[in-house]
C-alpha cells in the first residue's frame, strides 16, 4: 500500500469540515495515497499541509510551529541579532566557524532552526509535492470550481517546489533534481546532485509553471502569480552575486558551486528583468506602504512618527485581515490551523515576561541613519573607537539632546529597535506597582548618598529588563545581553503578563514589494552604464518610505555601498542579511564579536523621594559573544550532512568539506 506520512494525516484533522466527511470513513492510520486522492478538498488540504512542512515541523500539544520562522531568527547567524539562548555550542555554528557534514546546529534543529533550508527537510517536503504532482490529474472533479481548484493546486505545488529548491541553491548550490516521487525500493546509490546552472533552470521551470496555473487572486496566505515571481527574483539575485560567479577563484570551476565563467552579466540581467516585470505589474498590483515622494526635511516629530509608524504596520497586520499593499506573500497564523507564531514571548523584554532573544547588536543599531539623511556617530573626536563613552549631564541634554545617541535617528531604527528608555506597551500587573513606565529599562541607576556626595559601587537600581533585575517571575536568563530589543515584530495587542501563553495572530511576511525595488536598485547598480541611475532610483524609493532623503551618486562603487547599506537596514532581522554577506563575500568583515551596551543614570533624590537625573553615560561592555569566528570561504556554502552522503555515495560533498 502507497502510505502518505501519518504526519500529514493528522494535520488533515485540522483542516476544518471541507475534509471531515472524507476522513471519517476510516481510522487515521489506514489512509493511503487512494484516499486521499479521491477528493480535491482533500489534496488541498494536504497541499495546506506542504506549506507548513517548508522545513519540517514541531508539534506541541496542539499547536504547530509555523513554516519559515522559529524563536532563533535567521538573523542570529548574522551581524544583526544575537541569539541571547544558543549563540554557541552547537548552535549557531556559521559564526562559530565549527559548521560540518556532522554539525550543522540551527540549521538542522527543528524546535528553535532553520529547518526550512536544511538539505533532508527540503526533499522530505520535495517528496510529498512530487507525489502531489503525479497523481493530481488523477482527481475526479465534477463542476467547473473543482477543476479550477485542481489547476489552482497544481500551481500552489510548482510554487512550493520552486521555493524549496530556492533555498537549496541559495544555501548548498547545485542539487539533486528529481520530479517523480522516490519509493523506499529505488536505488539511490547513483544519485547526484545537478550543476548550479541546472539547478536554476529547474527552479525557473517551476516558477513558469506556478504562474501558468495559479489566478490573478486567491485565498490569502497562500501562493499567487506574484509569489512564484518574488521567488524568482530573489533566487535569481543571489545567483548573480560574487560567491556563484568566480569569487573563490579554488572553486570556480566547479559547476555545483560556480556558473561557468561570463554568466554574471546575463544573470544580472535576468535578476534585474524578474524584479522589473513584478513592478510593470505583470502578476499583480504592488505598492510600498506610506508616503514615497522625496520627503521635506527637516521632519517634525509628528511626521517622524508616522513614517515609523507605516513601516512598523508593514510586520504587525493580523492573519485573516486584507494584507496591505506590500506584502506579496506570507504565512498566516490562525487559531483553526494550529500554528503557532509567538514574537511576544520569544523576542520580548524580561519585564514583559519575554525570553528577549534574538536582541540588535550594537553594530546595527550604529547603522541606523539620523532621520536627515546623515551618517550616525558614536565619537567625532574618536570616530574609530567604538569603545569611547558618551556621557552627558541633564542639562547638556535639555540644550542638545543629540548627545543621546538614541535621539533623532531614522523613522525604521524607532520601528525595528526598543533601547534603553524607548517606549512600549502597558507594563504586565507584577511589574506596574514597582515600575509603572512603559518603556524598556535595560539601564541601571546610581543614586547619590546625600551624606557623602558619592555614588554606590553597585547600582541603586536595576532595570526590570536587565539580567540583575529583582523580578521573580521570569528568570535573569530571559534578559537582552546587548541592552536592546527586536521591537520589529513585536505584536502591540498582546499584553505582557506573567503566565503569557497567548499566539501572535500577526503574518509572518516572506515577500514584500520593498524587497522586488531592492533587487532591482541592486542588479542596475552592479550591471552599471545606463542601468546606474535607475537602479539609484528605485533604491531612493524605498528610503523615501522611511523619511530618507535621495542617495545622489555617478560612482558605482559608491552607491553599491549604497544599496547594501539600505537593504541591511531595511530587512533588518528579516534574514535576507544571510544570504547576502555571504553572496557578497563579506563575512570576513562583518563576522566580529557582540558587545553589549551599558547605560548608567546617576541621580539624587529631592525632598519627596523622586529621583533627578544628573548625567547619563553610555558604553560597550563585555565581550558576550567571543566565539564568533569567520573560518573561511568553505563554510560560504553548507555542507551536507555525513548520513545523507552514505545513504547516496555517488552524492559529491561541497569543496573543503571532508
Amino acid at each position: 500500500m502507497k502510505k502518505i506520512f501519518i504526519y500529514f494525516l493528522s494535520f488533515l484533522l485540522l483542516c476544518g469540515t471541507s475534509c471531515t466527511d472524507v476522513l471519517d470513513q476510516s481510522a487515521v492510520d489506514s489512509f493511503d495515497e487512494d484516499v486521499v486522492f479521491s477528493d480535491i478538498n482533500l489534496v488541498k488540504a494536504y497541499v495546506g499541509a506542504c506549506y507548513s512542512m517548508l522545513g519540517s515541523t514541531k508539534k506541541d500539544g496542539n499547536a504547530i510551529d509555523g513554516p519559515l520562522i522559529r524563536r532563533d531568527f535567521l538573523s542570529s547567524s548574522t551581524d544583526q541579532t544575537l541569539n541571547n539562548f544558543r549563540p554557541g555550542g552547537d548552535n549557531e555554528v556559521f559564526l562559530q566557524g565549527t559548521m560540518s557534514p556532522d554539525r550543522m546546529g540551527l540549521f538542522e534543529n527543528r524546535d528553535n532552526g532553520r529547518p526550512w533550508l536544511f538539505w533532508s527537510y527540503a526533499y522530505k517536503n520535495i517528496q510529498n509535492l512530487n507525489t502531489i504532482l503525479s497523481r493530481i490529474d488523477g482527481v475526479p472533479v465534477s463542476n467547473t470550481a473543482e477543476e479550477a481548484l485542481r489547476t489552482q493546486l497544481k500551481g500552489e505545488v510548482y510554487f512550493l517546489r520552486a521555493l524549496s529548491y530556492s533555498f537549496l541553491i541559495m544555501g548548498y548550490g547545485g542539487a539533486i533534481l528529481t520530479d517523480k516521487p522516490y519509493r523506499m525500493t529505488d536505488d539511490f546509490s547513483e544519485v547526484k546532485r545537478s550543476s548550479i546552472a541546472d539547478t536554476k533552470d529547474s527552479i525557473l521551470a517551476d516558477v513558469d509553471r506556478a504562474i501558468q496555473y495559479l489566478p490573478a487572486t486567491i485565498e490569502q496566505g497562500r501562493a499567487t502569480r506574484g509569489a512564484a515571481a518574488a521567488v524568482k527574483s530573489r533566487m535569481l539575485l543571489f545567483c548573480a552575486g560574487k560567491l556563484a560567479n568566480g569569487g573563490w577563484p579554488q572553486q570556480a570551476a566547479n559547476p555545483l558551486v560556480s556558473f561557468p565563467a561570463g554568466s554574471q552579466a546575463a544573470l544580472l540581467r535576468d535578476a534585474r528583468d524578474a524584479a522589473k516585470d513584478i513592478m510593470e505589474g505583470k502578476y499583480g498590483t504592488y505598492a510600498l506602504v506610506g508616503e514615497t515622494s522625496e520627503p521635506a526635511l527637516p521632519l517634525s516629530d509628528e511626521q517622524l512618527q508616522k513614517y515609523s509608524d507605516d513601516f512598523f504596520s508593514i510586520f504587525n497586520q493580523q492573519s485573516g485581515a486584507v494584507w496591505n499593499s506590500e506584502t506579496i506573500w506570507g504565512t498566516q497564523f490562525v487559531d483553526k490551523d494550529g500554528r503557532r507564531y509567538q514574537p511576544n514571548i520569544w523576542c520580548g523584554p524580561r519585564g514583559y515576561n519575554g525570553y528577549s532573544n534574538n536582541v540588535p547588536t550594537e553594530e546595527i543599531v550604529r547603522r541606523f541613519e539620523m532621520a536627515d539623511g546623515s551618517k550616525f556617530v558614536w565619537d567625532a573626536v574618536h570616530p574609530d573607537d567604538k569603545f569611547t563613552m558618551r556621557r552627558a549631564t541633564a542639562g547638556e541634554l535639555a540644550a542638545n539632546p543629540y548627545l543621546n545617541p538614541y535621539y533623532g535617528r531614522e523613522a525604521r531604527f524607532y520601528a525595528s529597535i526598543l533601547y534603553n528608555g524607548a517606549p512600549w506597551i502597558q507594563r504586565p500587573d507584577p511589574v506596574v506597582s514597582s515600575e509603572p513606565y512603559n518603556c524598556l529599562q535595560s539601564g541601571y541607576r546610581y543614586r547619590k548618598d546625600k551624606a557623602t556626595g558619592e555614588y554606590p559601587a553597585i547600582p541603586s537600581w536595576n532595570g526590570v529588563d536587565t539580567r540583575q533585575s529583582s523580578l521573580t517571575y521570569n528568570t535573569a536568563g530571559n534578559a537582552t545581553k546587548t541592552g536592546y530589543i527586536m521591537k520589529k515584530f513585536l505584536d502591540p495587542n498582546i499584553p505582557g503578563n506573567s503566565t503569557q501563553s497567548l499566539n501572535s495572530s500577526t503574518a509572518w511576511v516572506e515577500f514584500r514589494y520593498a524587497e522586488i525595488l531592492l533587487n532591482y536598485a541592486e542588479a542596475c547598480i552592479e550591471l552599471g552604464g545606463d542601468d546606474l541611475q535607475p537602479g539609484i532610483d528605485a533604491m531612493n524609493t524605498v528610503r523615501h518610505r522611511a523619511g530618507l532623503p535621495s542617495r545622489v551618486t555617478a560612482s558605482q562603487d559608491e552607491a553599491r555601498e549604497f544599496i547594501r547599506h539600505e537593504r541591511d537596514i531595511e530587512f533588518f532581522g528579516e534574514g535576507h542579511r544571510f544570504f547576502d554577506i555571504r553572496r557578497w563575500m563579506i563575512c570576513d568583515r562583518v563576522i566580529v564579536p557582540v558587545y553589549g551596551m551599558r547605560v548608567n543614570e546617576y541621580v539624587e533624590s529631592d525632598a519627596d523621594g523622586n529621583d533627578i537625573l544628573l548625567e547619563t553615560t553610555w558604553q560597550l561592555t563585555g565581550n558576550e559573544d567571543a566565539t564568533r569566528n569567520w573560518a573561511g570561504n568553505s563554510f560560504y556554502w553548507f555542507p551536507i550532512k555525513r548520513d545523507e552522503i552514505n545513504k547516496s555515495p555517488g552524492l559529491q560533498q561541497n569543496p573543503e568539506y571532508n
